[in-house]
């Protein structure tokens, strides 16, 4: 995928924001249910309650990656100052198979922005060799940069986001 300003990546700011610039290089997909990811879509908080299916293509069942889900607009989009908070954190998922095959390191949390409209990233890195992870002692604050840098990911091989928003009627003032 080029980095050049057409890449929803840039446009949606995550180069830039979350990671650095960036070439796919594997087939990478993520649905919920019947509902495909694709960068910008928006999917409301009762689509994306159940943890989702996710694909790694490759060929080489000796090769390892790394899945994150970040909300770098934690709480709000105007004051993102828990940016990013840690939704989950997959280590040693096979190439060819999907998150289920690797080992959950932090548990899926779904996403409840109650602000605004948040972009919810999936950042796949490939992985030099397995190694041990720990989980960070808290989800926000995350940083997916010094992640990378501490387990030496290097920058990532796929990435897709999508938007998210409180539903309507789901609280708020009554009259």
């Amino acid at each position: 995928m080029p980095t050049g300003s057409r890449n929803p990546l840039v446009v949606g700011r995550v180069i830039g924001e979350v990671v650095d610039p960036f070439e796919t290089s594997i087939p990478f997909r993520v649905s919920y249910g019947n509902r495909e990811v694709n960068n910008g879509c928006e999917l409301k908080p009762s689509q994306v309650a159940n943890q989702p299916r996710v694909s790694v293509g490759g060929d080489d069942l000796r090769i390892f990656y790394t899945l994150l889900l970040v909300d770098p607009d934690s709480p709000s989009p105007s004051n993102p100052n828990s940016r990013e908070y840690l939704h989950w954190l997959v280590t040693d998922i096979p190439a060819t198979t999907g998150a289920s095959f690797g080992n959950e390191v932090v548990s899926y949390e779904s996403p409840r922005p109650t602000m605004g409209i948040h972009r919810l990233v999936f950042v796949l890195f490939r992985q030099q060799y397995r190694q041990r992870v720990y989980a960070p002692g808290w989800r926000q604050n995350f940083n997916t940069r010094e992640f990378a840098e501490l387990y030496n990911l290097g920058l990532p091989v796929a990435a897709v986001f999508f938007n998210c928003q409180r539903e309507t009627g789901s609280g708020g003032r009554t009259f």
